[in-house]
């Protein structure tokens, strides 16, 4: 059971303070969970928010004023403890601050605030970064939701289909042993529809960048859409653990990427990567809707 619930009486989520990560979406009519269940024998996360970076970093550490520092994939904010901020019956928040442990590992004051808020049965996911210094702060912030597919157990996840709101074709950045290899390849999309495949993973996840599309779905072999993300995020990726068969896929809004496999490594200059001056704020979302 997670520490938080809400509801709308229409849809309901569940949070923890561990991540601030979302546990659970359902439809209240249906009793429907859309977010993928968390087995590790797949995968043990369900909708981790990616902070302070996006990805891998080349070599496991960035250049930061002539000093490495290392640091895993996606950063440290999922595995960190959130404090609650504020909860009502159609929104909560939550907020972590650096702190002593952050410090060691990325030299920045922040506050990141991770809110949801429930409209009909669309979930909100709101990002706010604050810079209380009197230094720039760069830093990279992405979502990672993992979405039941199939959505119903007899039914086969290759008849399935995913939809993006453009009709022709998307064009993803190849990644190789974690990093972005300097190839790229084309998705063919018949009226925006691309078949999930066997083998559509093998090759780690579909990083579309430079703003190809801002709303994609999960569609059922009926044609129907039963979940669809939008954002306005520059690139995100789609995603399944390949070669497992796992029964869930990931649609995840970034304002970062892992490095690319010649990157040198300056942590001012990561591709993707946001800057924020003195006592400014960052502010992003992505919506759910079921």
């Amino acid at each position: 059971m997670a520490d938080y619930q809400i509801s709308n009486g229409q849809i309901s989520i569940q949070i923890d303070r561990m991540g601030a990560e979302l546990k659970s979406l359902k439809r209240t009519d249906t009793d429907t969970e859309y977010l993928w269940e968390g087995d590790p024998a797949y995968w043990k996360r369900t909708s981790p928010v990616l902070f302070p970076i996006v990805g891998s970093l080349r070599g496991g550490s960035y250049l930061l004023n002539g000093t490495n520092w290392p640091m895993g994939q996606h950063g440290f904010a999922r595995d960190m403890e959130f404090q609650l901020k504020s909860q009502n019956d159609h929104e909560i928040w939550f907020s972590l601050e650096s702190n002593e442990e952050t410090l060691q590992k990325y030299p920045y004051a922040f506050v990141l605030d991770i809110g949801y808020e429930l409209q009909e049965t669309t979930v909100i996911v709101k990002w706010k970064v604050s810079n209380p210094a009197d230094s720039d702060l760069y830093f990279s912030i992405g979502g990672h939701p993992a979405f039941c597919c199939p959505i119903q157990k007899e039914e086969k996840q290759e008849d399935y289909r995913i939809w993006f709101d453009t009709k022709d074709q998307v064009t993803a950045t190849a990644i190789k042993d974690g990093l972005a290899a300097g190839e790229h390849t084309v998705y063919p999309l018949k009226d925006g529809y691309l078949q999930i495949t066997e083998h559509l993973f093998d090759n780690d996840a579909l990083v579309i960048e430079n703003h190809q599309a801002h709303k994609t779905a999960l569609v059922r072999p009926d044609g129907s859409h039963y979940l669809t993300v939008s954002f306005d995020a520059p690139l995100f990726g789609i995603w399944s653990p390949p070669g497992k068969k796992a029964p869930f896929i990931c649609i995840e809004p970034w304002y970062g990427r892992c490095d690319a496999q010649d990157f040198q490594g300056i942590w001012q200059e990561r591709e993707w990567g946001q800057h924020l001056a003195p006592g400014k704020n960052f502010e992003a979302s992505y919506q759910i809707c079921v």
